[in-house]
């Protein structure tokens, strides 16, 4: 009964704490440990002690695993180098950079056991560094890269970290365990276990590739998604592989092909619920590193060690992971990598965004719990649990809270909302383009003027997307006013449906499903304008949204005239939504989404094939002729 009343207390106080730190725009991981410290001294409140199966097996699995699927693999493999730099390299320099200092700092440890302890601190976490990142709006090539490397570094970590455990049983029990450990041994152990755990992935995906494609009920395949990480992750251990490599593997490539072997439920469903499940667990984990804060102080005063040097040692190796990681972007960055052009400035990435990737390595619980993994009996084991704590809390403090004011100092720019806006109308045009061209190619029979009522609502879905890229602010438009007008009815039909539930005339299970079908479309409207009011805020400088074609060469951006209007619409007494205007000769029009579309009627009339938004604080085109926008 205890335990359970912990749990749900601990729970509630999670999501209160979260829903807080919302409110006041602080990042949740800083409220949560910081609570758990407080809540650890606090009576009544038991003893907390994290074991190291519990977060490696029970938490580190699902957690990676809500991660890679969400990872788009394209984005991955287009920053394959830098990921594995940071992921394997700068994991091992840490780890031997962190061994220099704590060897030097604590009188008589031995070298592997302070390689240990490097191992330990040297992956920063899967989950706060991209949680802090996407708060504040770094660059997506930065997040990506940030996840890349949080995905796979605590492979390598792990692998060190039972190389340097079992020399350190051979040291002390050479009869039992026989032999050395040597450097080819360690990057045997490291290509085996990488290697396996890519296998394993592999396999994983394979086996529930095929099961995908025999099941079409969304709640089995969601069941059979939550047992992925645990079974890949436990296969993968049992054959002495990596199950992080495993996870990641299987997690990247289900999530990538998840449009071709999933149903469209099955995906929403899956999507909703490891949102949900990632969500709560990268909450609690936070929680839990600060509940361990008491029980480690405590322990940490029966040290031999002096309190002078255990501080030492501490803020040194907090210096220490710091230090080497800034130091290793730059070297990596500028003599590696050697990164090219980006493709939406077309200049290569300023020293800001390496500095930032340097100061985004904020540790997590998989440092703490890999803390565990080093035997009690260790000389100092005390002190290196200290060590390890200092290391995520102060990380997470001093880069967590200082890394919004940083990116701002540095003016390194967050993704423009307005870009987003473009992109996403440009590639439903280009979908719709191929979806009616496969309506015209279909040989069925249509009677009653379907075709005509699918390109009807193809167009008013396009419509939309464009208009979100602004408008007249002071003036609604049809997608607003359809989503407004709808949202009101569904309401009425709402009230209508409960008035019929209460009365018990229809059988509940009919009730329910049409309660579902106004949730979904009522969701739907709900996404389609949820960023409307921020776009409208947004003036946009350049964007460019993928590859474009000559006649947009021939064509750029020019300053439009000045209090634009639409003389097609005036003449005919109508109001328009947005104006585009003609770069072949100048004249200006409304945009589709207005009633007479008289921008695309001029296109077809003079064969003119691109305009530009005309609209204030908009530079973008479109062709006509290709379907592409710059």
């Amino acid at each position: 009964m205890e335990i359970a009343l912990f749990l749900v207390a601990l729970s509630v106080a999670v999501l209160t704490i979260t829903a807080l730190a919302e409110r006041i725009d602080v990042p949740a991981p800083l409220l949560l440990i910081l609570g758990g410290v407080i809540a650890s001294y606090l009576p009544g409140v038991p003893v907390v002690h994290l074991e190291a199966d519990v977060v490696l097996i029970g938490l580190l699995p699902p957690l990676l695993y809500a991660t890679a699927i969400q990872t788009s693999l394209v984005d991955f493999n287009a920053n394959r180098r830098s990921i594995l730099l940071l992921s394997v390299g700068l994991v091992v320099f840490t780890a031997a950079g962190v061994a220099v200092v704590v060897h030097a700092l604590i009188p008589g440890i031995d070298w592997w056991v302070a390689v240990a302890i490097g191992a330990v601190v040297a992956p920063p976490d899967a989950v706060a560094a991209t949680a802090i990142a996407r708060r504040i709006g770094l660059p997506r090539r930065i997040v990506t890269i940030l996840e890349g490397e949080s995905l796979l570094n605590d492979a390598t970590a792990l692998v060190t970290l039972r190389t340097a455990v079992a020399a350190i049983g051979t040291a002390g029990a050479a009869a039992t365990h026989g032999g050395e450990v040597t450097m080819g041994g360690v990057g045997l152990d490291f290509l085996i276990a990488a290697g396996g755990g890519v296998a394993v992935g592999v396999l994983a995906f394979v086996i529930v590739a095929w099961l995908r494609k025999k099941i079409t009920d969304p709640i089995l395949d969601t069941a059979i998604s939550f047992v992925i990480p645990f079974a890949t992750y436990l296969l993968a251990e049992e054959i002495h592989a990596s199950g992080v490599v495993a996870v990641v593997v299987a997690g990247l490539l289900l999530g990538h092909k998840a449009p071709i072997l999933q149903t469209a439920q099955s995906r929403i469903s899956e999507r909703m619920n490891w949102r949900t499940i990632a969500y709560v667990l990268e909450n609690t984990v936070f929680a839990l590193i600060g509940l361990q804060a008491r029980w480690i102080i405590e322990d940490v005063g029966a040290s031999e060690l002096s309190l002078g040097r255990i501080i030492a040692v501490c803020a040194a190796t907090l210096l220490a992971v710091v230090v080497l990681r800034i130091g290793w972007v730059f070297v990596a960055r500028y003599l590696l990598v050697r990164p090219g052009p980006d493709p939406a400035t077309g200049h290569a990435p300023p020293w800001q965004f390496t500095f930032i990737l340097g100061w985004a390595g904020m540790r997590g619980v998989v440092t703490l719990a890999a803390a565990f993994v080093i035997p009690e009996d260790t000389p100092h084991s005390e002190v290196l649990l200290l060590i390890a704590f200092t290391v995520v809390a102060g990380t997470l403090f001093i880069q967590g809270l200082s890394l919004p004011w940083l990116a701002r100092a540095l003016k390194v720019p967050s993704p423009d909302p307005m870009d987003d806006a473009l992109a996403r109308a440009t590639v439903l045009q280009q979908a719709s383009k191929s979806g009616l061209k496969e309506l015209k190619a279909l040989e069925v029979e249509d009677d009653h003027g379907v075709f005509e009522l699918i390109r009807q609502r193809i167009d008013q879905r396009n419509f939309a997307a464009w208009e979100r890229l602004g408008t007249v602010s002071e003036r609604e438009t049809p997608s607003e006013l359809y989503a407004r007008v709808r949202s009101a009815m569904i309401d009425a039909e709402r009230k209508r449906v409960l008035e019929i539930r209460s009365a018990g005339t229809v059988d509940s299970s009919v009730v329910s499903e049409v309660l579902s079908m106004l949730d979904v479309e009522e969701s739907m409207l709900d996404v389609a304008t949820q960023n409307r009011e921020e776009l409208k805020t947004i003036t946009a400088s350049r964007r460019r949204t993928g590859d474009v074609c000559d006649e947009l060469l021939a064509f750029p951006a020019i300053e439009t005239m000045e209090d634009p209007v639409c003389a097609r619409c005036l003449a005919e007494g109508l109001k328009w939504v947005a104006l585009r205007q003609c770069l072949a000769c100048g004249n200006v029009a409304c945009c589709d989404s207005s009633p007479q579309q008289h921008a695309t009627a001029h296109f077809r009339e003079t064969t003119h094939p691109v305009m530009q938004s005309a609209e204030p604080g908009e530079d973008w085109r479109w062709c006509y002729l290709h379907h592409l926008t710059a």
